[in-house]
């Protein structure tokens, strides 16, 4: 792969092959242009590209020399190459390269990952290997740094947390291009100092602030978070949220990934609205190796947002110029106009965004759905695989529920989580649980399981126990590491030897995801790379995955992407139940955030999960 230039780098290089002086080193020919600037679909358009930058769009036969390479583009459309504006690469349970691998063939030439996963387990050392891992790819891997490592302080037992000076120092790293998610904004909103310095060190350098408002609230408390500098948000699942943040200036990030579907209805904002979409991007966020093998990445969003009524030319928009145009790289990236980057995508078919060849810094790198030349592993250092330290095996009492001393009536009511299939979010609600030798016990038939989760970083024996509805579960425990997003041990089950022997399996392996019943394991995912990746292909990744999502149906659950649903149960910024490890069931984010910046000791607050 060649030098990345500079534009000041090769300015008379771009010139002189623009007037045909000097030979391009490569020339499309006889295509038809997407052009993102104008909206516009040009016929019959050449693209000349020297020292991987576009020196001339329109006729470029005079820079064709007998060096040159040409590609035949009739019957095509140029395209510039897809961008993915918000993702975490470790959700696909893949590493970085192994993640390019997957996703440069179906036209993707840039993605900005947020690595808080990792941050969460081993810091800014995972931070870095991933850095590193992106580097020396067809694919430019840009880096937003962890803005909320533990995502709640105070409550979240991490394997690590980053500081304000940590950002700080961050941002004045060239590999850095923006502060990751600010999922603290009722941090923002109440002008916590830690919060603002690092909104401050991000604005000072220059940087993009990625945001992450994910409540119904569009007044002053928006406001404010855009004033202090939020551009983009990928937590908008409502129409109406959508346009408010559009008319404010604010990018919104329309997430479409293998678990969280919300186009259909955030695109509503664009399809029955007469408005100018410049801040209207797509993101996948989160999508596991079987979606990206078999749907594609950002060439399958675009493709959702033209099937829901979007225009192909608006779409393609949303994955390109907008993207750029937020994260302040329209310089370089976005659009194919003199002096960009070389990053192409060559389309058959718009309306399924059927990609034909990728081009990126200006070489043929991927061609039939297949990259043309293998990208090499990376090897991941021995502390990134040893991140499971718990306190002892797990025994089937450990999961046990007691009723409160005295208490004497055969059920009570509880505060249990309800998931929703295919959304972020978890319901609030109360059910009557029976009880039974003074534990509280399962019910099948009205589908309440036991969930727990398990503090795995420090070696602590914590550990917090609920209850929760939606999976459907009749038989047996499944467990993971992938929790968000402190990715503690969390164990979802019918009975407590099977959850036992679930994070018990876990601990064994380095971390992963499995599913067991009747005291065997039906499937196992391991993902030594802090218990949230995996070295193997994407191909044998996925095989896991597919053999893990059978288990879960053998279990009775028929849900969409259950294991990604299941991770959202320890998320405590989610504006709805979450389990933490002290054993609480906090009520809403904003409540949570709002106890933390009164300053109140942590043992003070009492929010158990049983309602009595």
């Amino acid at each position: 792969m060649q030098k990345r230039y500079s534009l000041a780098d090769v300015t008379e290089k771009l010139v002189l092959t623009a007037r045909g002086e000097l030979k391009a080193d490569l020339v499309i020919q006889n295509g038809t242009l997407l052009n993102v600037a104008t909206a516009e679909m040009i016929p019959h358009t050449d693209v000349a590209i020297t020292h991987g930058r576009i020196a001339l769009v329109g006729d470029a036969s005079h820079t064709i020399g007998p060096d040159t390479q040409v590609i035949d583009a009739t019957g095509l459309y140029i395209s510039p190459g897809f961008m993915d504006g918000h993702l975490h690469v470790e959700s696909s349970m893949l590493t970085v390269k192994e993640y390019a691998a997957s996703v440069i063939p179906h036209g993707t030439t840039s993605i900005f990952m947020d690595p808080h996963e990792i941050a969460n387990v081993l810091g800014m050392k995972g931070v870095e290997l991933m850095i590193q891992d992106g580097m020396d790819v067809p694919l430019s891997v840009y880096t937003t740094m962890p803005s909320c490592v533990p995502a709640t302080s105070g409550f979240e037992d991490t394997g690590a947390t980053l500081d304000a000076k940590a950002i700080e120092d961050a941002m004045e790293k060239d590999t850095i291009i923006g502060l990751g998610e600010m999922m603290n904004f009722p941090g923002v909103l109440c002008a916590d100092e830690n919060v603002h310095r690092t909104l401050k060190a991000t604005l000072k350098a220059n940087k993009t602030i990625t945001g992450h408002y994910s409540i119904p609230e569009n007044g002053p408390g928006l406001n404010a978070y855009i004033a202090a500098g939020a551009r983009c948000c990928h937590e908008t699942v409502r129409k109406e949220d959508a346009l408010a943040k559009m008319r404010l200036g604010m990018y919104v990030q329309m997430r479409e990934g293998s678990a969280w579907h919300d186009v259909k209805e955030v695109i509503r904002a664009i399809t029955e609205e007469n408005i100018d979409t410049r801040f209207a991007t797509l993101v996948s966020d989160d999508a596991h190796p079987h979606t990206l093998l078999t749907k594609g990445h950002m060439d399958h969003i675009i493709h959702r947002a033209i099937e829901e009524g979007v225009r192909p030319i608006t779409a393609i928009q949303m994955a390109t110029i907008n993207v750029a145009e937020c994260f302040h790289l329209s310089r370089d990236l976005g659009s194919i106009t003199p002096g960009k980057w070389a990053d192409i995508a060559l389309i058959s078919d718009l309306t399924k965004v059927k990609v034909e060849k990728v081009i990126f810094n200006g070489e043929l790198v991927a061609e039939g759905g297949k990259l043309l030349h293998p990208i090499a592993k990376t090897d991941y250092p021995e502390f990134a695989k040893q991140s499971m330290h718990m306190a002892r095996p797990l025994v089937p009492q450990d999961f046990h529920i007691a009723a409160p001393e005295g208490y004497s009536k055969a059920s009570i009511p509880v505060h249990v989580m309800g998931i929703i299939e295919a959304k972020v979010g978890i319901l609030a609600q109360i059910h009557e649980v029976a009880i039974a030798n003074g534990l509280l016990q399962v019910d099948l038939n009205r589908d309440l399981l036991k969930v727990a989760v398990i503090e795995r970083h420090l070696g602590t024996n914590g550990m917090g126990t609920g209850f929760v509805t939606g999976f459907g579960l009749q038989a047996g425990a499944i467990a993971s590491t992938v929790a968000h997003d402190a990715h503690n041990l969390l164990v979802l089950g019918t009975n407590d030897k099977d959850m036992a022997l679930a994070a018990n399996t876990l601990a064994e392996v380095g971390g992963g995801m499995v599913v067991v019943k009747d005291g065997k394991v039906l499937a196992l995912n391991p993902l030594p790379i802090a218990g949230l990746m995996s070295e193997d292909p994407a191909q044998e990744v996925a095989a896991r995955v597919d053999q893990i999502d059978k288990a879960w149906q053998s279990l009775g659950c028929h849900k969409v992407s259950p294991f990604m649903t299941m991770a959202l149960i320890s998320l405590a910024v989610l504006p709805s139940y979450v389990l933490l490890i002290v054993d609480l069931l906090i009520p809403s984010t904003l409540s949570l955030f709002l106890y933390l910046h009164t300053k109140k000791p942590r043992k003070k607050l009492k929010l158990v999960f049983i309602t009595t």
